[in-house]
């Protein structure tokens, strides 16, 4: 009889851990991410990170760092009403997934349209014909990025830099028809 006590007490508390955790890490991985808004003080874009722990536990949105800051440090937040409006939208791998989507590499041409975001993510050429991981660029230059920059798929972009960092190891053979 005191093992049916033991387990239906275990699963009440497991019912119970899982009713309080869900929303909490609901909320946490909602909120958490590098985001880019729009600074209400320069109409300019910003690089954002909001308290995601501190959203989770109390519902209350608060920046745990911008680019402006700290000259900026004490400004009152309110880009935070963009991401309560949108918290996926201003998200820099939702924005960066949404610019992929449809395109292919402008070097080879594969489709850039499933990202592998843990190993070979995409990368960007820019005007120079130099390519960049997104990842080097800070959030705030994101937008701009994505209006002068092309879709470069990883192989090429591991090909481009190899060739740019090490010109001495690659001998330049032109392509002719059989």
């Amino acid at each position: 009889m005191t093992d049916v006590l033991y387990l239906v007490a275990a699963a009440v508390m497991i019912a119970a851990l899982y009713a309080i955790l869900t929303p909490l890490i609901r909320a946490f991985a909602r909120y958490r991410g590098a985001r880019v808004v729009t600074c209400p003080e320069n109409q300019k874009p910003a690089g954002v990170e909001v308290n995601a722990v501190q959203a989770a536990l109390s519902k209350e949105l608060r920046l745990k760092e911008c680019s402006r800051w700290p000259e900026k440090q004490d400004c009152g937040q309110e880009c935070l009403r963009q991401i309560e409006a949108a918290p996926e939208d201003c998200l820099v791998r939702n924005m960066l997934a949404a610019w992929y989507a449809g395109k292919k590499c402008v070097t080879c041409g594969k489709p850039l349209d499933k990202i592998d975001w843990m190993e070979h993510r995409p990368a960007l050429l820019s005007p120079r014909k130099q390519t960049v991981e997104w990842r080097e660029l800070a959030p705030e230059q994101v937008p701009e990025a994505l209006e002068t920059h092309s879709p470069v798929c990883w192989d090429c972009h591991v090909a481009t830099t190899f060739r740019h960092e090490h010109p001495e190891l690659i001998t330049e053979r032109p392509w002719t028809k059989h």
